[in-house]
């Protein structure tokens, strides 16, 4: 199960950008293998360009990705996120996000990273500035928010999606058992020719039998019986069709009961 098999990828891009707007916070969604689903939104050049484009600042930055879990600090003192999103109680991606500063930031502590990293002091403090500055709460509570939203959203998804399947299945199957029913019909009808014909056969046979006289008395008792068959047959076949008849008429109704329920879904 993969997200982007039920929920439209505009759909969570949409979501992101809004919350990333509102908040300030930097956010994306990703699969189950950590792969980017959606574009990132409001990503700052100071965690981006600078701190993931120095080598230790790289690897400082992945081990603080590797090892938080909820809101948690970064290797430079900036506040991150990540929220799993599960599905029928799977785990199918994570919402990652943050870069958001929790107070006003320490310039001199700062600039003594920067030239940890081996990036220009003033680069670095320029890039600093656009990093929003949040209470934590404020990040805790917005981090919340959209791990509410999306799991809310991509699980309604999800139900719908397992919906039109099951109508997709359904729809199938009655259209192989309409046809089943109109091949019964059409061998049924043949059946009827051909008690028709015996009944026919055992008149004949009858007639020729009253003509022999005597000697043709038990082939006429025989007749007789095959006769009341034939006609029991017909009877039997005439029931068969109307039943198939019925059963027809009600795989079309609840063909019609399914359709409309799927179109009031749609509009939903």
């Amino acid at each position: 199960m993969e997200i982007l098999d039920f929920i439209e990828k505009e759909q969570l891009q949409q979501i992101q950008d809004l919350f990333s707007t509102t908040t300030g916070i930097a956010v994306c969604i990703i699969d189950r293998d950590g792969n980017h689903i959606t574009r990132d939104s409001n990503v700052k050049d100071f965690c981006k360009k600078y701190n993931k484009g120095s080598d230790l600042g790289s690897k400082r930055c992945h081990k603080s990705e590797v090892e938080g879990k909820g809101v948690y600090y970064c290797h430079a003192g900036l506040l991150d996120f990540t929220a799993d999103i599960v599905v029928d109680g799977e785990k199918i991606g994570a919402i990652v996000g943050g870069q958001v500063l929790p107070q006003e930031p320490d310039i001199d502590k700062f600039r003594r990273l920067a030239m940890e990293l081996s990036i220009d002091p003033d680069v670095y403090i320029e890039s600093l500035k656009q990093v929003p500055v949040k209470t934590e709460q404020f990040i805790r509570s917005s981090a919340e928010l959209m791990e509410l939203m999306i799991n809310m959203m991509i699980n309604q998804e999800y139900k719908l999606y397992k919906d039109q399947s099951k109508i997709e299945v359904m729809d199938k199957e009655i259209g192989i058992t309409t046809q089943n029913v109109n091949q019964i019909e059409v061998m049924v009808r043949d059946l009827t020719k051909v008690s028709r014909k015996q009944n026919i056969l055992a008149l004949n046979a009858s007639i020729e039998a009253a003509r022999a006289g005597e000697a043709g008395r038990g082939f006429n008792i025989v007749a007789g019986e095959m006769e009341k068959l034939s006609s029991m047959a017909t009877e039997k076949y005439a029931a068969i069709i109307a039943k198939a008849g019925e059963i027809d008429e009600s795989l079309k109704r609840i063909n019609t009961e399914f359709a409309k329920g799927n179109t009031e879904s749609d509009l939903l």
